[in-house]
């Protein structure tokens, strides 16, 4: 006698919603758009408005898309961490292969309407970037090493060139330097967060730097990181590849991001429970690319 799987009711449209990880796509979004704003005219125009709100449309839904597969993948982990148990799947409120369809079907669609409405280079890059972040960091590193947030980190960084290969149809040296700005952001914002979470992250298995290597050489490699990432942040200007106006916001807010997570890696007690440096570096970490990349956008457009 076999017992019959008792089926789901029909997932709700907030659970697909939820699926595409809206508020990690808010920043993806963001950086896409300002990569494509702080691109230059091609031929005397800049890219039809038509065009580049398909463009971002585009961007959005194909990191929904990676966000969808991620969780279909992850489902496991999911349930067994605190702060991702309410997700449509881990809470049962949804069929796991409700999210593999949705989520292949959206980067689908997001790379066909990419490559037909905007252009093949961005098309590609977009393609190139869902890829990595389903196939290397999901389900290739996340598991396996405590490196994944190092290199899986990429995964984050291509929007602003997908954003500017859109508005030219090929690559520059400004959208590569915003491409490592954000790759070597990612492990001091990830790791801020590991650092208060890692309780989590142990009781799913997952190999984060915290739980493999400890909290000391964890809060060494938020310091060491943020090194090149400031570099990286301040280059365009002595470049000549942004204005005074980015030059003088980038060095500010990256020397606030600096002082923040050399308070983090000199720390050598957390006596206080709630680790409040960590909360703060990681909370700034995000408003920090918003305000870097929006003052880019402002400076390219007044001192272009």
């Amino acid at each position: 006698m076999t017992v019959a799987t008792p089926l789901l009711p029909p997932a709700d449209w907030r659970d697909f919603l939820a699926l595409t990880k809206p508020r990690v796509m808010t920043l993806v979004v963001f950086t896409g758009l300002c990569g494509m704003l702080a691109a230059p005219p091609v031929n005397g125009h800049f890219i039809h408005p038509v065009l580049g709100f398909t463009a971002i449309l585009c961007i959005a839904l194909g990191a929904g898309a990676a966000g969808a597969l991620n969780q279909w993948y992850e489902a496991d982990l999911d349930a067994k961490m605190r702060r991702t148990q309410k997700r449509p799947l881990p809470a049962g409120r949804m069929e796991r292969e409700s999210a593999l369809h949705f989520g292949v079907g959206l980067a689908a669609f997001s790379v066909i309407l990419m490559y037909f409405a905007v252009n093949f280079a961005a098309a590609a890059i977009l393609t190139l970037s869902i890829l990595f972040y389903v196939l290397v960091y999901t389900v290739w590193l996340k598991r396996r090493t405590p490196q994944n947030i190092v290199i899986g980190g990429a995964a984050g960084a291509f929007p602003p060139l997908i954003g500017w290969a859109a508005a030219t149809g090929q690559v520059a040296l400004l959208p590569l330097l915003l491409f490592a700005l954000v790759f070597l952001w990612t492990p001091p914002h990830f790791w801020a967060l590991a650092l208060f979470v890692k309780t989590d992250y142990a009781n799913a298995g997952v190999p984060m730097l915290p739980v493999v290597a400890g909290e000391r050489v964890t809060r060494r490699q938020i310091g060491l990181y943020t090194i090149p990432m400031a570099l990286a942040a301040v280059l365009p200007w002595p470049l000549g590849l942004s204005g005074p106006l980015y030059g003088g916001v980038a060095s500010v807010t990256t020397l606030v991001f600096a002082a923040l997570a050399l308070v983090v890696a000199t720390r050598t007690t957390t006596a206080d429970d709630a680790m409040k440096p960590e909360k703060r570096l990681f909370s700034y970490s995000i408003l920090y690319l918003f305000v870097v990349f929006g003052a880019l956008v402002v400076d390219r457009w007044m001192f272009a």
